[in-house]
């Protein structure tokens, strides 16, 4: 009875604790991520308050949390939408794994982590924040943008190459032997490429025995099946996320749009209780240390995002002040960063405080880059021009959609702004 007494009053104060955590940064435009984190570590171990009574519930949340982050992240497409992305994006979904995967594999290696750790490392640096960037796009009021569509297809890139990133990590922290290994990646890839063509193939077959008039119903039919995917998916060695992810591409249509409405609010309660458990698994003490590197971590990919962006929305004949908007808005970092330093946390503990502070600093600063890297960028080009004795701007005949008039190029269409394409994440 003291047992559950002591666990209703922590996960209570807990819960209200995050609610208006969440409150204060809507007020002050910020993500509410970076305070989740600083949340855990101020009730974690080493922590102000540590939470004794309530650690192992929030375990099992943190893990409800990861499968229901993938799981709104597949709904989100199609898999035909996923196909397409991933035949008219390659290129640029290629770039950004170089660029921005490299550094945080260099990193983990100058540190002495070993391969492995270089592996999870590069994917912390390499996954944008698709929730912090959609919310960010909203807020700009940038979804009506040219470069936009550009941003969504990395997102969806990032987003679909995850499917084959996730299950090479898990056999990879497994740290089972050469051939036991090959044969779990294997069964990995294969189990991921069975369900895309099922989900391409037979998708509404799948749909229509799901769905259910009744809310209720729907509910518990998706989030069970999700559950149990999950875990099918983590016994052979796929991750559970990347089997909830799997299961929200195979639905589609009213049944997707139903499922999303009813879990998006469980999906945000358990999301930020995993944010919270993974600072918990952080000693605040660890961090200091690693402030250094992470900061220049943070700026170092912070640049090789923007050079992504640019590159992206370049190849798509989207002017320079787009481009520029593009690559800001791709430099935060947050969920999945978090969920893959989680994975890889219990094989080299000390990913845990670099990811943790390298986060802090990107979900802080990518909203200030999404806002600020074109009027900065553009505003230094035109001094250095004057400073050069030739006048112009370096954005003549570029509309606020992003779309730019060269000497030797047509003049942009009359419209500044499209409707967007993608889904929104």
């Amino acid at each position: 009875m003291h047992n559950t007494t002591a666990l209703l009053i922590e996960l209570g104060s807990l819960i209200l604790a995050l609610g208006l955590i969440g409150r204060l940064a809507g007020r002050v435009g910020l993500s509410p991520i970076p305070l989740y984190l600083l949340a855990g570590l101020a009730f974690g171990h080493g922590g102000l308050l540590p939470l004794n009574a309530s650690e192992d519930f929030v375990a099992v949340g943190a893990e409800i949390g990861v499968i229901l982050l993938l799981l709104l992240l597949g709904l989100e497409y199609s898999a035909s939408e996923l196909v397409t992305s991933l035949k008219t994006q390659y290129p640029s979904g290629a770039v950004d794994f170089v660029l921005n995967a490299t550094p945080g594999a260099v990193a983990a290696i100058v540190l002495g982590w070993g391969p492995v750790a270089a592996v999870a490392l590069a994917g912390v640096t390499w996954i944008s924040s698709s929730g912090v960037i959609a919310k960010v796009l909203t807020d700009l009021g940038r979804l009506g943008n040219r470069e936009t569509p550009v941003v969504l297809g990395i997102l969806v890139m990032e987003d679909l190459s995850m499917a084959v990133y996730l299950p090479l990590l898990t056999v990879l922290l497994a740290g089972v032997g050469l051939a036991g290994g090959s044969v779990a990646l294997v069964i990995a890839l294969g189990t991921v490429g069975l369900v895309l063509y099922v989900a391409l193939r037979h998708g509404r077959l799948i749909s229509r025995a799901v769905s259910s008039d009744n809310p209720e119903m729907l509910l518990l039919v998706v989030l069970g099946l999700t559950v149990l995917v999950a875990g099918v998916a983590q016994q052979l060695q796929v991750s559970a996320a990347v089997g909830a992810f799997l299961v929200g591409i195979a639905l589609s249509g009213d049944v997707a749009e139903g499922a999303r409405r009813l879990l998006t609010p469980l999906r945000d309660l358990f999301a930020a209780v995993f944010f919270v458990f993974f600072g918990l698994s952080t000693d605040p003490a660890d961090i200091p240390p690693v402030l250094l590197p992470a900061l220049l971590l943070a700026i170092v990919t912070a640049v090789t995002k923007i050079a992504t962006g640019w590159y992206a929305a370049r190849r798509a004949g989207i002017g320079s002040r787009g481009r520029l908007r593009a690559g800001g808005a791709l430099v935060a970092r947050g969920e999945f960063s978090i969920v893959i330093a989680g994975l890889a946390v219990a094989t080299e503990p000390r990913i845990g405080p670099i990811a943790t502070a390298y986060v802090l600093i990107l979900v802080i600063l990518g909203p200030l880059a999404a806002r600020w890297t074109e009027p900065l960028v553009s505003r230094m080009r035109r001094g250095r021009r004057r400073g050069q004795g030739w006048g112009g701007d370096l954005t003549r005949g570029e509309g606020a959609g992003g779309t730019a008039t060269t000497r030797a190029s047509a003049p942009p269409p009359a419209e500044e702004t499209i409707t967007p394409t993608s889904p929104t994440l």
